[in-house]
């Protein structure tokens, strides 16, 4: 499988370019179009995050090949001022962007797995699992 550890964001244009790698990656692992979707939409909300709160950060994708299963991870980093509660953003509705809040619950309920790290000193690291079924 052609396979392309990273993207760069750097710029809005990058956001779109995280998300079809994440959908091809999906496709190629045989994920189904419904879940696809799921696994764009969480790398766009995961890359926005980066670009409208730290400016530059990367997604990486890895192949989760175990013996019971297989999966597409993703793993969102970035270096900016990190989040200082996270309980918070979790909530439903909480925007700090004026957005739909969506945000980082959208993430965790698109995907199987969700963790959030964050420190304001070295950023914020999410990493987010689908399972193929």
């Amino acid at each position: 499988m052609d396979f392309k550890p990273c993207v760069t964001i750097r710029k809005e244009w990058d956001i779109v370019g995280a998300r079809q790698l994440g959908r091809k990656h999906a496709k190629e692992l045989g994920f189904g179009t419904v879940d696809q979707a799921r696994i764009a939409t969480a790398i766009s909300e995961l890359a926005r995050n980066i670009y409208l709160y730290a400016r530059t950060g990367t997604i990486c994708f890895e192949v989760i090949d175990e013996l019971d299963k297989k999966g597409l991870k993703i793993v969102a980093k970035d270096n900016g001022p990190g989040i200082r509660d996270i309980s918070q953003v979790m909530q439903d509705g909480y925007s700090t962007s004026g957005g739909l809040g969506a945000g980082l619950p959208g993430v965790k309920r698109l995907m199987d797995f969700f963790e959030i790290r964050s420190d304001s000193e070295k950023g914020t690291e999410i990493e987010a699992i689908k399972w193929l079924r």
